[in-house]
């Protein structure tokens, strides 16, 4: 799928494994939050949903984190993976985004739902071979206010990569995921070029994320799987 909006709720709770890709940022984060130690992740549709939740926890075990088309939402941390690095270990980070929480949240119906990216999408193929029975895996690229968005399709073929290289020649490929497949062969030594010309890497690059665009771009340094559980919480598997 190339944006949340064509997510099918009935569809997805056929027989599915849902891969979400939200590159810049929401699985990028998740992915990072989990890997320096927060105890999960809960995403959200919206920053009041945030707040609902937070309400019945104690004040010292989570923290709040999220944006609003790109702007981070009053009271909250900026969805920034390196900014959050030394501020949740141990905590539960309540996640609200614009479009990765989004499509997490209504891809909840099918079998199983991962939170991908280019930093761990290696890590993601091979936990899914791992328990795999048959079922359709469906990538879902976030994409950005009902658009299509290039870096997601760029983490969508590194995942489908990973997962060809494991099967061998047994993948069978819709065309959107052939396409997604063979952009990231012509650009796979260039991820951090490919983010940063996008239309949301120049927007972060505008607001001097530079780094930021630098760190998430690094492809399968990461070996935690995020996993969403009982539709709601999302814990290394």
């Amino acid at each position: 799928m190339l944006k949340k909006e064509d997510i099918d709720k009935q569809k997805m709770a056929d027989n599915k494994i849902a891969v979400v890709f939200d590159v810049l940022l929401a699985t990028s984060t998740i992915a990072s939050a989990l890997q320096f130690g927060a105890r999960e992740v809960i995403p959200v549709l919206d920053g009041k949903a945030a707040e609902q939740e937070a309400a019945a926890r104690d004040k010292d075990s989570f923290v709040l984190v999220g944006e609003y088309q790109g702007k981070t939402i009053d009271g909250f941390l900026s969805p920034n993976p390196l900014e959050l690095k030394e501020k949740i270990e141990g905590k539960s980070v309540i996640l609200s985004t614009t479009n990765g929480t989004v499509a997490l949240k209504n891809s909840a119906d099918a079998n199983a739902v991962y939170a991908a990216s280019l930093l761990n999408c290696k890590a993601v193929a091979n936990h899914v071979i791992k328990g795999y029975q048959g079922e359709t895996i469906v990538v879902v690229c976030s994409g950005s206010s009902n658009e299509f968005n290039v870096e997601d399709f760029q983490g969508a073929g590194c995942f489908i990569d990973a997962l060809i290289k494991q099967f061998g020649g047994g993948v069978f490929l819709t065309d959107s995921a052939y396409a997604a497949y063979s952009f990231y062969h012509g650009h796979n030594q260039n991820s951090e070029d490919i983010l940063k010309a996008s239309r949301v890497g120049r927007m972060l690059s505008k607001h001097g994320f530079e780094e930021e665009l630098e760190f998430v771009s690094q492809q399968n340094i990461f070996k935690k799987v995020p996993m969403l559980i009982d539709k709601k919480r999302i814990i290394a598997v």
